[in-house]
């Protein structure tokens, strides 16, 4: 995947400003920074979630969002738009289950209703639901797949939302900050789902404050500030001999000593 120059602003401000990135497929890329560095927006205009104001993204050397006629480009009808995040998966902050599915029918939906016919992807009922609880026990909740959403902790609904975003078999999987709104002793269980899903060889890009997590998983990791990338390199490299005095700024104040640079 590409990302070339892609800029987003809201109003006066200017959130991503030529923001360029190259990801490997099969690669683990973290994105690191302060808040309101432009970190989600950027994952977000990965999947069109947010449409760029300038530059452009492919995953495969296909656009995304947009198609080429003359010299401009133009964004594709909504319908097309949907079909191309099929192979896109993105794990949110906040979960967005649906609340009045079970378990297994939260993982089972997409595969029902957005593969077209003649995709190579699409099953029947009975083989998506079997596969659907293939993806419930990998994130170890196979045992609570006809429970509701208000029936699992945050913990278990985070990881049935990862169950989800694998069933479409994406090409990508995007997670935005997908701890942040769980109680400390969930987050584990999260991010113990997402390590074995980084030596998967699914492409996964990760944005978090998680800092060991990220050190621990990373092939790439990303530092962003004020809609920037600043550097990227290895977990080496970043955490440990980061070239920028930005980068170090920040990770003096967000490190505890024991991991200090």
């Amino acid at each position: 995947m590409d990302i070339s120059t892609v800029r987003k602003s809201f109003g006066a401000t200017e959130v991503l400003k030529g923001v360029s990135l190259s990801v490997p497929p099969g690669g683990v890329t973290v994105i690191v920074g302060p808040s309101g560095s432009g970190k989600s927006t950027l994952l977000r205009t990965i999947n069109h979630l947010e449409k760029v104001d300038g530059g452009y993204i492919t995953i495969d050397g296909r656009l995304v969002g947009y198609q080429v006629r003359g010299t401009k480009l133009h964004e594709l009808r909504e319908k097309d738009i949907l079909q191309q995040r099929t192979d896109i998966g993105m794990v949110f902050q906040n979960f967005n289950l649906f609340p009045h599915l079970t378990a297994l029918e939260n993982v089972a939906e997409a595969p029902l209703v957005a593969l077209r016919p003649g995709d190579p992807r699409r099953r029947t009922t009975a083989e998506v639901r079997a596969r659907a609880l293939e993806l419930l026990d990998r994130v170890s909740l196979k045992d609570r797949a006809d429970a509701y959403p208000r029936q699992l902790s945050g913990g278990q609904q985070q990881r049935v939302a990862i169950a989800r975003a694998l069933a479409l078999d994406p090409k990508i999987l995007l997670f935005d900050e997908p701890t942040s709104a769980l109680d400390p002793e969930l987050v584990n269980e999260v991010l113990d789902v997402i390590r074995e899903l980084a030596t998967s060889g699914t492409t996964l890009i990760i944005v978090t404050h998680e800092m060991g997590f990220a050190r621990d998983v990373a092939d790439t990791v990303v530092f962003m500030d004020q809609g920037q990338i600043v550097e990227s390199g290895t977990p080496q490299d970043i955490f440990t001999n980061p070239r920028e005095e930005r980068t170090r700024s920040f990770f003096s104040k967000v490190i505890e000593p024991a991991f200090n640079i």
